[in-house]
């Protein structure tokens, strides 16, 4: 099915769609604690990762594990099959104009990845700052009373739209390493299994035009990888980022409000330094970007091949 044709988009749309839900939910408390201590709210500055859960649970309740992920979901959706969807249409191009050259070749994958993080972060970008606001709210200290209202407030209080685009420039260069390395490290492990491990890792599918799938647990193992991998090299522009999307939530994080990219990332570094300011929440960060990534390109492959989408991949069997 060619990349460009409009069954081949919408398909992709909507595996890159429920790829991107599946694995937001499966994560989503790990992502509000992570939210919480990133952005050092002050119930729970002190805590860790499990002690900081057991008492989201304690001083809300269950379902405040979950704060923030309807406006995650709204913004997910989109994002994700922007992403997947925009990886593909890249990939394609980029095969395209480099043609049969060895070393281009290989720097295929990182490159569509790269570009397709940025397109689909431009795209959702202020739902993301949305989200991250109604997570770090607790209960009884609500400033906002939905996704809307968060939208509204913000607009009119803090800026325009440029304060719901508020360190954009810090997630996109978090983003290129990121969504370059995730999709690199995952088409490679894909890419590998099929090769040289076959029969431990993949299936036939006379469907795929590969004539080999990965399975499951394969699927699960390079994503969590790749997840991993990416993640090391773009944490500190993570933690840029919501600094600066929540500096208005308190008085004393105002201060990150009017700053850039830059000069956050030095006060972050100056006040906190190293491991307790630009690497914040990275031990909650590898449990929920390793499952997290595995899940979604688990099931973004499992839904291509439902949907009768093609791998990618030209290995056969035997």
């Amino acid at each position: 099915m060619d990349a460009y044709s409009s069954s081949f988009i919408l398909k992709s749309l909507l595996a890159g769609g429920v790829a991107g839900m599946c694995a937001k939910t499966t994560v989503a408390p790990l992502d509000r604690i992570k939210i919480l201590l990133q952005a050092h709210n002050k119930h729970y500055k002190h805590h860790g990762v499990f002690s900081g859960l057991r008492n989201i649970v304690a001083q809300e309740n269950f379902l405040a594990l979950y704060k923030g992920n309807g406006a995650q979901m709204v913004r997910i959706f989109p994002y994700a099959s922007t992403q997947f969807t925009s990886f593909e249409v890249y990939k394609k191009l980029l095969n395209n104009v480099w043609g049969d050259r060895r070393y281009l070749s290989k720097l295929t994958s990182a490159v569509a990845g790269s570009l397709a993080g940025v397109t689909a972060v431009f795209l959702t970008y202020p739902l993301d700052t949305i989200r991250a606001r109604l997570a770090f709210q607790v209960s009884g200290e609500h400033r906002y009373t939905g996704i809307v209202n968060a939208a509204v407030t913000i607009f009119q209080t803090e800026g325009g739209a440029r304060a719901l685009y508020r360190g954009f420039t810090a997630t996109v260069c978090g983003m290129i390493p990121y969504a370059g390395l995730s999709f690199y490290c995952f088409e490679q492990m894909k890419y590998f299994c099929m090769k040289y491990l076959p029969e431990y890792t993949c299936s036939t599918c006379e469907k795929n035009t590969g004539g080999l799938v990965l399975s499951i647990p394969a699927k699960l193992l390079s994503g969590g990888l790749a997840g991993a991998v990416a993640q090391s090299f773009s944490y500190p522009f993570d933690v840029t980022r919501r600094r600066m999307q929540l500096a208005w939530m308190t008085e004393e994080t105002r201060k990150f409000g009017d700053m850039g990219m830059a000069a956050t990332l030095r006060l972050i570094y100056r006040e906190n330094g190293v491991t307790r300011g630009l690497y914040r929440g990275m031990s909650i960060n590898y449990m929920r970007a390793i499952p997290m990534v595995a899940v979604s390109f688990s099931t973004y492959e499992i839904t291509k091949q439902v949907l009768g989408l093609d791998t990618g991949l030209r290995i056969k069997t035997g």
